[in-house]
């Protein structure tokens, strides 16, 4: 598949000037900070790769170098063609990894992006080095019955076709803890609502459908499981049930910390990261 890179100055989108890569059709924007070894960020159904992961972006990049990429959907990236499934995902960024000439990053993912990051593991194998999944699940269908799977996608579905204030509205209750920050629960709120809902039922989709469980005991590189006590979308029996499946992991509570943990307690964040990519 032939890729087609498209630097800082040759793309402004909404009047925004961003860093992108043609893959399989696509446009995918990203933001790259920083020199040594790649990171690669995969933020969640709601929000951006800048969104989620600017601190990250700028805290890490003294000794990574630190890609949040914007998948199809969201962000700068174009839209996902109504057919896209988790599997789809995975392979397009398979495509943008390889098009960048990442070969064996580490991979961090948050919420969808850590269901993402097991799909790019049952699909591309070799793919990550270390592997972050933070507010993870194992697919909605791997970590949760099926009747609050089908809740959570219609509620999904039905807040996805309000207003951007009222989605907002609706989706960041479940995101922060009540003690949060209120000024980092601002910056977040105002890129949720930027979203693209088709976009975000997609993602929300493959979150549904998403059962990662068979993957995850085949998982034989090193993993670090980062969840806050206060998460209530990826509660702690969630976080303990991929701890016991992943034969190397290791499972980190951020005390007082809801699901958006990157941003809520990005200091913390940032330190558990590096100690856990640094170890030899």
């Amino acid at each position: 598949m032939p890729y087609r890179h498209l630097s800082w100055n040759a793309i402004c989108v909404d009047g925004d000037v961003v860093d992108a890569v043609e893959v399989g059709g696509l446009r995918i924007a990203f933001q790259r900070e920083g020199r040594g070894p790649p990171l690669v960020l995969l933020h969640g159904f709601v929000g951006d790769g800048v969104g989620t992961w600017g601190y990250q972006l700028d805290a890490l990049s003294d000794a990574f170098t630190v890609i949040a990429w914007d998948a199809p959907g969201a962000g700068h990236s174009s839209a996902a063609p109504e057919s896209f499934r988790l599997a789809d995902y995975a392979d397009c960024l398979s495509d943008f990894l390889r098009a960048l000439d990442l070969t064996q990053p580490y991979v961090a993912g948050l919420s969808f992006g850590a269901v993402l990051a097991l799909e790019l593991l049952r699909l591309h194998r070799k793919v990550p080095k270390r592997l972050i999944l933070a507010s993870a699940y194992a697919g909605w269908a791997g970590s949760f019955p099926s009747d609050i799977v089908q809740e959570r996608l219609r509620r999904s579905l039905e807040v996805s076709r309000l207003p951007a204030g009222e989605f907002v509205a609706a989706m960041l209750p479940s995101m922060f803890s009540k003690g949060a920050p209120v000024d980092r629960v601002a910056a977040f709120a105002a890129n949720v609502a930027e979203f693209d809902p088709a976009g975000f039922r997609l993602m929300a989709i493959a979150s549904a459908e998403a059962d990662s469980r068979d993957v995850l005991a085949g998982i034989d590189i090193p993993t670090l499981l980062l969840y806050g006590d206060q998460d209530v979308r990826a509660p702690r029996e969630v976080a303990e049930a991929l701890w016991a499946a992943i034969p190397r992991s290791r499972l980190i509570i951020l005390p007082g910390v809801g699901h958006i943990s990157s941003v809520e307690a990005p200091d913390r964040f940032c330190a558990e990261v590096r100690a856990f990519l640094t170890e030899r």
